[in-house]
């Protein structure tokens, strides 16, 4: 693994240039997006390949809505005062809004205004995607503050049979057992439950791109969250279900509070084994369980579908403050927090790509000093880093993978790499197919 921290700037960077984008489930501020990430990866010779689906097409049990335009919201008072303006902050509009143009009083104002009560300094992000209405977003002081009188609402928007867009990226292996990460692109200008996951994808991307040899197909989806990955299984279901060995959903993944994995309805996938026991190496770690769900790890474990497929959060998304609100914002996210997440899933690839059952070759305990893997001077201050070597070497009997050693010494599997590394070198231990 080669691992270069000025990868968080870039990501954060990138964060910065998707972040004042007004995206929703559907529209042109998803393509902006995609066309925004599709700068940063070309240069190593890949691009999004792009799906549009027509409004009112059946999905499962769903149906794809209408697409969604914004051109502009407000709220001004008499003196042509903006009370509020979403040029200033695109969470200021209700998503998916109807079009509205008229004067109100400011108890008929406070009817189509939302707020967030208990804090009530931020705006907070609301949306109405299967109930045509229309409506606004101010902080509870904001409301607070108004005075008696008429205000304008204004909003330009429109509702039209378009379609949904959706992006991925396929990187064939030297099979074609698949692994896929994915995330959404689907909310306005959030940092951490928005812009976090596209930019990891974008740069891991990058990574596998990098590497000379890999066995795994990589499959890397963006959608809206919810009925884009309902949309996308409606299409390819049949082919995961034959092709998917394990799949992450990345959500909140910008900060450096946490590293939080949600498991799989039953939680005994290859997805849930691999992924905590990378996790379990960090020196925070939260553990989920699915009956604490909400993103799309619902869509591919649900029953009939059940894919292995768990999520990956640093904070889980209903556990910040600042989640579904205007404090969510580039503050929230770091490069050391995009960083961590990048870092965390290069380990999971590396792993993964390694993991198999191992067996020693040697009867007993091989003689490591006159292979140069022993310390030639016995002392108790040496036995530390020989451990990790002796645990792996004592596990590696034909009967358990990378994690299952993990999950029996301990040890993060990345930490292993390098030691099974030499001892294939020295021909001590091998694969059992």
């Amino acid at each position: 693994m080669a691992v270069n921290e000025s990868i968080g700037r870039e990501m954060y960077e990138l964060a910065g240039r998707i972040f004042p984008i007004c995206r929703s489930i559907t529209g042109d501020g998803v393509r902006e997006t995609f066309r925004i990430l599709d700068e940063y990866i070309a240069e190593d010779g890949v691009r999004f390949d792009i799906t549009e689906v027509p409004s009112g097409t059946p999905v499962l049990d769903w149906t794809v809505p209408k697409e969604w335009a914004i051109r502009e919201a407000y709220i001004e008072d008499r003196q042509g005062r903006k009370i509020i303006d979403m040029k200033d902050n695109n969470l200021h509009v209700l998503g998916y809004s109807l079009p509205v143009d008229k004067w109100v009083s400011l108890d008929e104002l406070k009817q189509c205004v939302y707020t967030q009560p208990d804090q009530p300094s931020v705006i907070p992000y609301v949306t109405s995607y299967y109930k045509e209405r229309y409506g606004f977003c101010m902080s509870q002081e904001m409301l607070d503050s108004l005075e008696e009188g008429e205000y304008h609402l204004f909003i330009d928007s429109s509702l039209f049979d378009g379609s949904l867009t959706y992006g991925e990226v396929v990187i064939p292996g030297e099979t074609d057992e698949e692994l896929m990460m994915t995330s959404y692109t689907c909310h306005p200008s959030m940092a951490n439950d928005e812009c976090s996951g596209p930019v990891v994808i974008s740069a891991l991307i990058k990574y596998v791109k990098s590497l000379k040899k890999h066995r795994y197909t990589y499959r890397f989806l963006l959608n809206p969250e919810t009925i884009g990955s309902i949309t996308y299984l409606s299409r390819n279901m049949e082919h995961l279900k034959k092709k998917l060995v394990a799949g992450v959903v990345f959500s909140c993944v910008g900060d450096d509070r946490d590293h939080t994995i949600i498991h799989s309805r039953y939680g005994n996938t290859i997805a849930d084994r691999s992924l905590t026991s990378i996790i379990k190496g960090k020196q925070a770690h939260t553990e989920y369980s699915y009956l604490e769900r909400g993103s799309d790890e619902r869509q591919y474990n649900a029953p009939g579908i059940d894919l292995p497929v768990v999520s990956y959060c640093r904070t889980k998304h209903d556990m910040f403050p600042e989640y579904h609100t205007s404090a969510d914002n580039m503050d929230m996210i770091s490069p050391e927090g995009l960083f961590g997440a990048y870092e965390t899933m290069v380990q999971w690839i590396d792993c993964m790509e390694a993991n198999a059952k191992y067996k020693m070759t040697v009867l007993g305990e091989p003689q490591l000093g006159k292979r140069g893997l022993y310390p030639t001077v016995a002392q108790k201050t040496n036995y530390d880093g020989i451990m990790v070597m002796r645990d792996v070497i004592a596990y590696s009997d034909g009967t358990n993978d990378l994690f299952d050693i993990s999950e029996i010494t301990g040890i993060p599997p990345y930490e292993m790499l390098p030691v099974i590394e030499q001892l294939s070198a020295n021909d001590l231990i091998v694969k059992c197919e």
